[in-house]
């Protein structure tokens, strides 16, 4: 039996027009719908499909992200075997965050499914329904923080039909015009696409959490080691800055009708550029330069936020007429020679001497960037032959120190990024 219908809906942000639905028969039966992979809904969602591909929600897992990955096997263990725990004999809470998926199953074998494999994919988020809270300091983050669905919850935008389902006598398929062309899951039963069948995905309309930072909270809001440190806490930053704009603003703008399911952040040079405002004054006095460099965070939140070996640092050098460098604030890079140009927090054990994330016993010195903060660096710089002075900001994912350890990452993960760059010539 053919039934064609007229139906506008949005999942994930991408509305549906002109669809038709071709009812299936002799139907397996349903996976649950967390179970269900992303491959599924590029079958309609294409363009979403392919942004949410290269984001980092796709690659989210111990086995595609090389950073996590390293933390993941030298505090856990191996992502490709079941039943790992943690060493306090505990499923790994970072799997609540890092695939979702597989921590509703209480799975830690990461390819044992695609939608385990896939990290954060398309139903991770869409199945989230509520914001219960997150408790850091009881590991309640991530999948643990919400209430969740067996419905797609959709923005709102195109996912209420009821009145065009009434005005069609109550057929929830029959409201719609002949030119239809494509069947729609989305509303209570199978249907087939393109020879394949697609289970039934009901969605049902929630704009009050999609719609806002509690979609983004539960896992970006803050983390605590086991010694109860905070090692990431974009949440609280947020709080403190009374911004109101809310994530999605930022992270899933607007585009071709759509909302960006690139979700850029860290690991995005355009996110970073855009992230801050950077210039430089230069000034002749006598026989030195006067150099005025004003850095400034335009975002909500701390610059770097989230994991806590994020930094940022300056380089400045200035040029004679031949392009040869005279002079430099450090050479390589400048966490010892000019400390003030180097941004990063520092976690402590419990003599106070810096360590790594898992082992760390307190915060010392924070020198990153406040929400909204602008600071300036004063630079007095020899004039003798200088024509140009260049500044450069720079963006690094690891603290130098992880990134001479860590040496199987790759380099162009562990490279610090140019982010901004200012010239001033004499």
């Amino acid at each position: 039996m053919r039934t064609r219908v007229k139906i506008s809906l949005l999942f994930s942000g991408m509305v549906f027009c002109g669809l038709s639905l071709l009812s299936a028969t002799n139907v397996s039966a349903d996976k649950p719908i967390h179970q269900v992979s992303s491959e599924t809904c590029k079958t309609c969602h294409k363009d979403i499909y392919k942004q949410w591909k290269g984001s980092m929600h796709a690659n989210s897992t111990a086995f595609k992200d090389p950073i996590h990955g390293t933390f993941y096997r030298k505090v856990v263990g191996d992502p490709g075997k079941e039943g790992v725990k943690t060493k306090s004999g505990k499923y790994p809470v970072c799997l609540q965050c890092h695939a979702p998926n597989a921590a509703r199953d209480k799975k830690t074998k990461l390819d044992s499914a695609p939608a385990y494999s896939e990290g954060v994919n398309c139903v991770a988020c869409h199945t989230m329904k509520k914001l219960v809270g997150v408790d850091a300091t009881k590991g309640k983050l991530g999948l643990k923080a919400y209430e969740t669905s067996t419905k797609l919850q959709g923005s709102g935008r195109h996912s209420n039909n009821k009145l065009a389902s009434l005005a069609a006598s109550g057929d929830d398929f029959g409201f719609g015009g002949e030119e239809d062309k494509k069947p729609n899951p989305h509303m209570g039963e199978a249907v087939e696409v393109d020879g394949k069948t697609i289970q039934s995905l009901p969605m049902e309309s929630n704009p009050s959490h999609l719609r806002t930072s509690d979609a983004c909270m539960g896992c970006h809001d803050k983390r605590n080691n086991a010694h109860g440190v905070p090692l990431c806490a974009t949440g609280d930053e947020y709080i403190a800055s009374n911004a109101q704009v809310d994530c999605l603003s930022c992270h899933m703008p607007m585009g071709k009708g759509f909302a960006d399911h690139s979700m850029g952040g860290g690991h995005d040079m355009g996110m970073l550029q855009r992230a801050v405002v950077f210039y430089m004054d230069s000034k002749k006095n006598g026989d030195n330069i006067n150099s005025t460099i004003t850095l400034r965070n335009k975002q909500p939140h701390t610059m770097p936020t989230g994991a806590p070996f994020r930094n940022l640092y300056i380089k400045i050098t200035a040029y004679d007429k031949d392009g040869k460098m005279v002079w430099e604030n450090a050479k390589g890079h400048p966490a010892k020679q000019d400390k003030k140009a180097f941004m990063f927090l520092t976690l402590v054990d419990a003599d106070g001497k810096p360590t790594g994330p898992p082992t760390a016993k307190g915060q010392g010195s924070d020198t990153r960037l406040k929400a909204f903060e602008t600071r300036n660096f004063e630079y007095s710089i020899p004039a003798k032959d200088v024509v140009l002075v260049r500044a450069e900001l720079y963006y690094n994912l690891l603290w130098p120190g992880l990134v001479k350890k860590f040496t199987k990452i790759p380099k162009d993960v562990t490279a610090p990024k140019m982010i901004a760059s200012a010239e001033n010539s004499l």
